[in-house]
């Protein structure tokens, strides 16, 4: 039989989808929307394996509900700002815009090769004017709402970037592209004030019943509610200094209070501006950045004032107050009491300045406790605290101490957030402009709507380091309602770009507004986005604020959640490879000789590391283009949803792939033997064996789309193929094997939707497919198999009648010649008997 040739195929069904605009979203109000969505690529020039396995999700379940007759929407876009464009048009000396689009072409040829269901006519891209007009549109809306302000903050700086980082974007004290070292520098910034809406967004999440628990507690720990008090400390001081105010989640250990520590911007750093040790100590603090991380891992660095703190549970408690660069204004109030016993921070700064260190939690009462070089954090009771003493830790100190406090007029019982406002300012070039400029006072002026978009300014090679757009003068110069004005040259973060993205899919090519209001109401909120954990927390959080942002005083738009539906799959992994001098090598460097791998040029022996996620730097990336190329994008599909559960990671390996490759050759060969015997025209015969084979393929194949088990699809494939090519042989008239392998091909389409177009066709298939539906009745098994034990052993499986009873399964025991010689002259002791399933007789 001839070979299944898959280019030919997959060529010929890639250009008839695209000329036909098979996928194309026809709003048709009559019938149910499904609005499927994935996370929207960098175009970085390639697809890679992460890409091809995101995408391969979405459009399993896109091609599904197409062919369950919903009205899909299944966009696709480019998340087209950002830093690696502006740095890679540095390095080659050329315009952002031009590398950009070029690689955006060649990424979308890749996956159009990946035989995707994309409506392409939705495509947009956040560097073109025509998206982000609106963009800036939004930013003013939401500025008129009181949702946008300028201030002088400290921000992360990434030294070799040259830009702000927003907290999110620092990973381990490093910037998340660079990986310099992120250090603290005050500028003038724009913020979101999603601070606005942090009760909103963290008791909404409770109603996002589709989401992974483990990205809603991500957003929980990050927004970061708690519960504590803001207390009034007295201050001992020569200087015009009354109280310093702090708030805190652990009242109750004030008694072990042994400093008082505030930030360099705290308001008493007035009275020290002119003291050269405090202007060293506070330009030695710019180089810890502002994350809690970097924070935590920097040393602890302390400028002891004159000033005396008094504990507010007893003033014949004083101490000292100082500067600490792990204080920042933008948390809490700007200061901290120190509890060194119960804080390793604090135990930290407490031994590096010889300060007290006073325990008053202890885990057991009466019980003799100190404390050495860990902080105790755990429950237990108060001591060493008078009046609280033996109060249980944190059950009941915490709201007897705040109760006290109250009363005393010294503390109030406070709702603190751990998010901060997003700060969305950027220096650097490829980025959307900010619509605003400034008068000649320095004062913000709003750009007219008429006048937007503001475009970048065409560049046509960037050599300059830092922010180009501050060197061109004549954009920067400005003339808004006859008066001279500067516009502003920063251009905003790209995940504001990513913020509302979906919304424009809705309505891509519509001019007046970023999006058309009916139509956002029919589609919106997305049924099922799907993405990568990794954006948990950055993404998602201010794809939701944006939301929220926009449906602020805005009775026209309510909708406040993005996504009714979220799923994370896991990453694409592959073997690492280092040679004799630890550099790392790619897999197309190597050549397997006897199972061990060495360099194909010089025969030297490699290191085999770990399985590791895909990266470029690690050099264990696989080219999917060259394996479309070798075996096909239905193999390539097949093989990427096969091996593991889609929320966790895969190995990529080739052995996988070319088994995938041969499975669908084997499928070609029963195609064909379908092909033959339907020719043969059978007579028509009772058996119904076919039927039973399909409406199980189906029902588990419905199941596991639904569910998310589409490795189990795989292997429903696998089951399904063996038991085709028996019952095939049983001579099955024509009527019936067309019917059913028409259900098959359609279930099977959604994974290997150009195999399954060419077997269609060849069945000369006219009229509408659409999935097909169970028949329940071929699914009832009037028989069922019975595991027959003795003493717990296994000793026969029988075939019986479906809810046989005790006493009729032991009649047809008995009647076995085999079971009956283990019963002859044994007395019953007793029988465990489980229904349709399962007889365990006890005998002497």
């Amino acid at each position: 039989m001839e070979r299944y040739n898959f280019k030919q195929v997959e060529r010929k069904w890639q250009k008839t989808w695209q000329s036909e605009k098979k996928f194309s979203t026809k709003v048709d109000r009559n019938k149910k929307k499904f609005y499927c969505l994935e996370m929207f690529p960098y175009p970085s020039g390639k697809i890679h394996m992460g890409h091809v396995r995101n995408y391969t999700i979405g459009d399993v379940l896109a091609r599904y509900k197409t062919l369950q007759n919903f009205n899909v929407l299944h966009p696709m876009g480019w998340d087209s700002f950002g830093m690696p464009a502006e740095n890679a048009a540095r390095q080659n000396k050329l315009d952002p815009k031009t590398w950009t689009e070029k690689n955006i072409s060649v990424m979308k040829g890749q996956l159009k090769k990946l035989g995707l269901s994309i409506d392409w006519d939705k495509e947009i891209s956040t560097c073109s004017p025509d998206y982000y007009k609106h963009q800036q549109e939004f930013f003013l809306e939401l500025y008129d709402k009181g949702l946008v302000y300028r201030k002088e903050s400290y921000v992360n700086w990434d030294p070799v970037d040259n830009t702000v980082l927003a907290n999110e974007q620092v990973i381990d004290g490093k910037g998340w592209r660079s990986g310099a070292i992120v250090e603290r520098k005050k500028l003038n910034q724009w913020f979101f004030k999603i601070t606005k809406f942090s009760k909103e967004l963290l008791e909404s999440l409770d109603s996002l019943e589709n989401w992974p628990n483990k990205v809603k507690v991500m957003q929980k720990n990050w927004i970061g509610k708690s519960y504590g008090c803001e207390i009034k400390f007295k201050i001992e001081s020569k200087k015009k200094i009354n109280e310093i105010k702090c708030y805190t989640t652990r009242p109750d250990t004030l008694f072990g209070m042994s400093f008082l520590a505030v930030s360099v911007d705290h308001p008493v750093a007035k009275f020290y501006i002119n003291d050269p040790e405090f202007i060293n100590f506070k330009k030695e603090c710019s180089k810890t950045g502002t994350t809690e991380e970097s924070i935590a891992a920097a040393d602890k660095l302390g400028f002891k004032t004159d000033l005396l703190a008094i504990n507010p549970l007893d003033e014949n408690i004083k101490v000292p107050v100082y500067f600490a660069n792990f204080v920042l204004m933008d948390y809490g109030l700007g200061a901290v009491f120190g509890c060194p016993a119960h804080d390793q921070r604090d135990l930290d700064f407490a031994r590096k300045y010889d300060l007290k260190i006073t325990p008053v939690v202890r885990p057991e009462k009466d019980k003799n406790f100190s404390i050495d070089d860990k902080a105790y954090t755990e429950p237990g009771y108060l001591f060493n605290s008078k009046f609280l003493d033996n109060l249980k830790v944190p059950d009941e100190s915490i709201s007897k101490t705040i109760g006290y406090l109250e009363k005393n007029d010294i503390g109030q019982k406070k709702t603190n957030y751990r998010l901060k406002d997003w700060g969305i300012s950027r220096q650097r070039y490829w980025g959307c402009p900010i619509p605003i400029a400034y008068d000649e006072n320095g004062n913000p002026v709003k750009i007219p709507t008429d006048m937007l978009p503001v475009v970048l300014p065409k560049i046509e090679r960037l050599s300059s380091t830092g922010n180009p757009l501050d060197k061109i003068t004549e954009w920067k110069n400005i003339t808004i309602n006859g008066k001279k004005c500067t516009r502003e040259t920063d251009t905003l973060d790209t995940f504001v770009d990513s913020s509302w993205y979906f919304l424009r899919f809705c309505s891509p090519h519509n001019n007046d507004y970023g999006f058309n209001s009916d139509e956002v109401k029919y589609w919106m909120p997305v049924d099922q986005y799907i993405g990568g954990v990794e954006h948990a927390i950055l993404h998602l959080l201010y794809s939701r604020f944006f939301m929220h942002a926009l449906s602020y005083q805005n009775k026209s738009f309510e909708i406040k959640e993005p996504f009714s539906g979220l799923f994370t799959q896991g990453m694409v992994c592959h073997e690492t490879y280092k040679d004799t001098n630890n550099n790392w090598v790619s897999p197309d460097e190597l050549v397997t000789i006897d199972g061990k791998k060495f360099l194909k040029d010089t025969k030297e022996p490699v290191k085999v590391g770990p399985l590791e996620s895909m990266s470029k730097s690690k050099k264990n990336t696989i080219d999917p283009e060259k394996i479309i190329k070798d075996y096909g994008a239905d193999a390539v599909r097949l093989f990427i949803l096969s091996d593991s559960p889609p929320e966790k990671d895969v190995q990529w390996s080739n052995e996988g792939i070319k088994s995938a490759y041969k499975f669908i050759q084997k499928l070609w060969v029963l195609n064909q033997k379908i092909a033959q015997e339907i020719k043969a025209n059978h007579p028509s015969s009772p058996n119904n064996d076919l039927e039973k084979i399909t409406n199980k393929f189906i029902k588990e194949i419905t199941l596991n789309i639904e569910n998310f088990s589409y490795n189990k699809i795989v292997a429903n494939f696998y089951e399904t193929y063996s038991a085709l090519n028996k019952v095939i042989l049983n001579k099955i008239e024509k009527k019936k094997l067309i019917e059913n392998y028409k259900k098959i091909l359609i279930a099977i389409s959604p994974v290997i939707p150009h195999f399954s177009s060419e077997c269609i066709e060849m069945m000369n298939i006219k009229n509408e497919i659409l999935w097909p539906k169970v028949d329940e009745f071929f699914l009832f098994e009037d028989k069922i198999k019975f595991i027959v034990q003795f003493n717990g052993k296994t000793r026969k499986i029988i075939e019986t009648k479906k809810d046989t009873n005790e006493n009729s399964l032991l009649d047809e025991i008995k009647k076995d010649k085999k079971l009956n010689e283990y019963l002859n002259n044994k007395k019953i002791q007793n029988k465990i008997f489980i229904p349709n399933k399962l007889i365990n007789i006890i005998i002497n």
